[in-house]
Parts: structure tokens; sequence; C-alpha cells
């Protein structure tokens, strides 16, 4: 894959798909399986998700508020780091559908290190966060 944007893009619109159909029904252990079970995640609530229980767990704390979601990865960039593992860094636009039936939309800066393990391309690192209003100085 080294320099193979094509390949990279392929390999994402997997990992995309893989999350919205875990996400169609929120359903956490699913949504952590496209995840290694080493990674690292940085998601919308406070604090540090570490390995597949901490994934899990933040997966879970929406269990009763978030009924459904789409995740569209947009303007991604590709830095390939080996024939099996890249970096995308872009946007990510969501589209939840709430336990009250209200809809609700954000878009978040995406950062995934994305690793083919046992044969299927995993998300080993995650990071989304706001566009910062102002910079933090």
């Amino acid at each position: 894959m080294k320099g193979d944007t094509g390949a990279a893009r392929s390999a994402l619109a997997v990992i995309q798909a893989s999350w919205n159909a875990s996400a169609r029904n929120w359903n956490a252990q699913a949504l952590t399986a496209v995840y290694t079970e080493d990674a690292l995640f940085f998601g919308g609530r406070p604090g540090h998700a570490i390995g597949a229980s901490g994934i899990h767990d933040y997966f879970a704390s929406y269990e009763g508020v978030i009924e459904s979601a789409t995740l569209d990865l947009v303007e991604q960039h590709f830095i390939a780091l080996a024939d099996d593992c890249f970096l995308a860094q872009g946007f990510g636009e969501f589209l939840f559908m709430l336990s009250d039936g209200r809809e609700s939309r954000s878009r978040l800066r995406t950062t995934l290190l994305i690793a083919r393990h046992r044969g299927e391309w995993k998300i080993r690192q995650h990071h989304f966060s706001a566009s910062p209003a102002s910079p933090p100085i």
C-alpha cells in the first residue's frame, strides 16, 4: 500500500461500512469489534478509552441515548505507514437518531490509524474532536 491512496481509501470505506452497520441499531459490542483489542480511543466524552474493554464501555455509555447513527468520513487525507497500516485524517459527519425520537448532527475532526489485523482492516487509534472556535491560547 505504501503511497497507494486508492488502497487506503478502499480500506477506509470498509471501516466506515463496518462502523455504520454496527451503529444502525446501536450495538456497543459490534462497534467495539471494528477496533483492534489494543486500540487507543479519544471520542466525544471526557477521558481516554484504552483497549477493547474501555472502547466497549465508551459505546455502551450511549445505550438508551442513541438509537442509531451513521458516520460519513469526508475530506480524508492519507499517509501510508506500511503495507498494512495507514493514517487517515479529515472530518466525520454524524447523523444520530436519539432515543427520544430527535435527530442530531455533528461534524468532527478525525484522525484514524487503520491497520490490517488478522486479515481484516481495523481501527487501532481513533481521535475525534470538535473544531475549536478560537485558538486555545
